[in-house]
């Protein structure tokens, strides 16, 4: 099963596969460029891939729902809202995405020191769901931890 990598490691990558397993990030952004720079098909409905955080661990297995490209100008705010981030409007999505999109990380990625994107830039507007949770029972929030491991109970009268 291919990969699926949000973001660069890092905080920002920690952050978006945090919001995959508690269900707030239900869609991604690409762009076209990337896909055709990495020789990598769009994604398609039904496609699964593995998400890994950023010590390459596979946390998670996605499935696609829905791909539409369309113009950056065209991102609406329910894909926005929907990639649970916390941004409330299509333009401060955009900013925080352009400053990734123009950072160096990113620019290094692409070959390209100088690029940016515009109104016009295809962008990979991708819906997915959570198939399954990868991780060890001990590292899902709610777990319970074995009895040995509890700490004392406080006696009351």
């Amino acid at each position: 099963m291919p990969t699926a990598e949000f973001a660069f490691p890092g905080p920002l990558r920690d952050r978006l596969v945090a919001a995959i397993l508690d269900g707030a990030k239900t869609s991604t952004t690409g762009l076209v460029v990337d896909y055709e720079h990495e020789g990598e098909a769009l994604p398609a409905v039904g496609d699964r891939s593995v998400v890994v955080d950023s010590d390459e661990r596979p946390v998670a297995v996605i499935e696609v729902t829905g791909v539409r490209v369309v113009p950056l100008a065209d991102v609406d705010l329910a894909h926005v809202v929907d990639e649970g981030e916390g941004h409330t409007s299509v333009a401060e999505w955009r900013e925080a995405h352009e400053r990734f999109w123009h950072s160096e990380e990113m620019r290094t990625a692409l070959g390209d020191p100088g690029f940016t994107v515009d109104d016009t830039t295809p962008a990979v507007l991708e819906r997915f769901r959570l198939v399954a949770d990868l991780r060890p029972d001990s590292l899902r929030p709610g777990h319970l931890r074995p009895d040995h491991l509890r700490p004392a109970a406080t006696q009351r009268t």
